[in-house]
């Protein structure tokens, strides 16, 4: 785990937080949608909140079939359940599609918007318009270089320079000298700072490889090629769970001696870790983004609260899962909640 300062000063803002979000008191439910399209869910549920009702919509970059983000929304549920909030999810990879979906929530005049910033240039206008209407708006998981630019109230995710940075260190600690980082969606800011802050620390080759995330058999036999091609690679390094096991058959088929590293876990990945065929995961605890961004707009509606005061991020990473800890945090993934 990256023990730095920056990591462990997140522990006051995430104590604040959870401080002010025990002033709740009495019944709550929450909806949820799918991709592309905000769904709302129905029923109520027993919870703690008995404050006004709230619509809070979040919209993410999720790609099909990228379980990262389910994590990420169970934690929002979780939160929306016990605020007594609406919760309306939408999704699309492609930027000009998520800023669209971020204009539905403005104009269907949402209490708060949680949005991810893959590509931030693109969520300018649309979160300018939101901030126009008066409606708070909080970044999650990707743009913590652009959040307070855009005018987000509050942050919550992983510095991506400092978990790279991390990788990196822990790239020579094994003992590796060339490494591929395999970069999944080109464009995405976050994915970048990742590669970028693995090249500042590793002291061997590190080489980056563009691959098609949305078409995992690409994926598999981009990473193959390339490690047929070039059998001095020792690790590869995916940047999300769902690729991890996918570099894990490039390795087999290609003959390559490399073993495999990633960014992020799910329950799939904790088991594999624990057989040795995945050496170890970053792991930035997406059910704590999704919980936190959803509960910050709660707080900041009914006590006026910022998280980190408004000028620092709530950071949730990075921690290394290896198999000194895997057995403990394979509980929890077990559940959908690592």
């Amino acid at each position: 785990m990256d023990r730095s300062p920056r990591y462990r000063s997140r522990g006051p803002a995430l104590v604040a937080l959870a401080a002010a979000a025990a002033l709740a008191l009495a019944g709550c439910s929450s909806g949820s949608g799918g991709k592309k399209a905000e769904e709302e869910g129905s029923g109520a549920s027993a919870g703690k909140a008995n404050t006004p009702r709230m619509t809070v919509a979040l919209v993410t970059h999720q790609a099909p079939g990228d379980t990262f983000w389910d994590i990420v929304r169970k934690g929002a549920e979780a939160a929306a359940q016990k605020d007594n909030i609406k919760l309306v999810y939408s999704a699309d990879p492609n930027a000009g599609n998520q800023a669209n979906l971020v204009q539905n929530a403005v104009d269907q005049k949402v209490d708060g918007i949680a949005i991810t910033l893959a590509k931030p240039d693109a969520m300018k206008d649309v979160v300018a318009k939101a901030t126009a209407a008066k409606i708070p708006v909080v970044g999650l998981n990707s743009g913590l270089s652009d959040w307070r630019k855009l005018g987000l109230t509050e942050f919550f995710g992983q510095d991506e320079t400092v978990a790279g940075e991390a990788l990196g260190r822990k790239l020579d600690e094994v003992g590796s000298k060339k490494a591929v980082c395999v970069i999944q969606e080109q464009g995405n800011i976050g994915l970048t700072q990742r590669c970028d802050g693995v090249k500042k620390t590793f002291s061997g080759t590190l080489e980056t490889l563009y691959v098609n995330g949305t078409d995992m058999p690409s994926v598999k036999s981009t990473i193959t090629a390339k490690l047929k091609q070039d059998k001095g690679i020792d690790y590869v390094v995916t940047l999300g769970a769902p690729f991890a096991p996918t570099a894990v058959q490039s390795v087999e088929e290609s003959g390559s001696k490399a073993k495999v590293a990633t960014f992020d876990l799910n329950k799939e990945l904790t088991g594999a870790i624990s057989k040795g065929t995945i050496q170890f995961a970053v792991d930035q605890q997406p059910y704590l983004q999704g919980y936190l961004a959803v509960d910050s707009l709660w707080l900041y509606k009914n006590n006026g609260n910022y998280s980190g005061g408004g000028e620092q991020p709530v950071l949730t990473g990075p921690a290394f899962v290896d198999k000194s800890n895997v057995d403990r945090v394979a509980a929890f993934a077990a559940k959908g909640t690592r």
